[in-house]
C-alpha cells in the first residue's frame, strides 16, 4: 500500500544533517525523521530561511541543557524577555520513543504541549522526565566538546534558576548540509 506524499515547500532528503554553527564552534546534528518529520521539517525550514542566525543559548543549566532559538535573543536589549519569542505560529507536538540523552535536540514548549515554535534545546545529560512530554528531534553526532563547552559556560542568576550566560554564545548559523558533507 503506498502512502500519498505530503507537499512540502522543500522535500527534504532524509540524510540531511544540521550544522549549528556557534561562536564556541560547530555541532552536527542527525535528525530522526522516524520520531518528529513535522518537527524537523519545521526546524530546516527556520534554518534555510536564516531564522536562528544571531540568536543565542539564552538558557544553560549545568548538567541539564542548554536552550536557544528565540528570536528576541538577537536583541541585547530584551534580555528580559528572553525565552519568551518564536517565529509567530506554535506546531503540533510528536511525542516519541527517543529518549532524552546526553546531545538529544528537542522543542522547548510552554504548558500547551502543542505550544512549540522555534525554540529548541540539547540535553547535557539523561533527562528521562522529560520523554514523551516534549519533541526529540535528533542528536548530536558531532561537537560533543563544543556541547560540553557551551554547557559549561558560567551563568548567572536569573527567572529563579542558575541559568543566564555571563557571555553570549551566538549561533552564527544553522546550515542544513546533506550528511555525506560533513563525514
Amino acid at each position: 500500500q503506498m502512502e500519498k506524499p505530503t507537499p512540502v515547500d522543500h522535500v527534504s532528503s532524509p540524510n540531511e544533517v544540521a550544522v549549528i554553527k556557534t561562536s564556541e564552534g560547530d555541532m552536527v546534528v542527525q535528525f530522526w525523521t522516524d520520531a518528529a518529520p513535522n518537527t524537523i521539517e519545521n526546524f530546516k525550514k527556520l534554518a534555510r530561511t536564516g531564522f536562528y542566525d544571531g540568536t543565542i543559548f539564552h538558557r544553560i543549566v549545568r548538567g541539564f541543557m542548554i536552550q536557544g532559538g528565540d528570536p528576541l535573543s538577537k536583541d541585547e536589549g530584551k534580555a528580559d524577555s528572553y525565552g519568551t519569542g518564536g517565529p509567530g505560529y506554535a506546531i503540533d507536538a510528536e511525542f516519541n520513543d527517543h529518549s532524552h540523552e546526553r546531545g538529544v535536540i528537542s522543542m522547548a514548549r510552554d504548558p500547551d504541549p502543542n505550544s512549540a515554535g522555534s525554540q529548541f534545546f540539547i540535553c547535557l545529560a539523561p533527562v528521562p522526565r522529560l520523554d514523551h512530554q516534549y519533541t526529540t528531534f535528533g542528536k548530536v553526532i558531532k561537537g560533543d566538546d563544543v556541547l560540553g563547552k557551551i554547557g559549561d559556560m558560567p551563568v548567572t542568576f536569573s527567572h529563579g534558576e542558575m541559568s543566564k550566560p555571563v557571555k553570549r554564545v551566538t549561533i552564527q548559523k544553522v546550515e542544513i548540509v546533506p550528511s555525506e558533507s560533513v563525514k
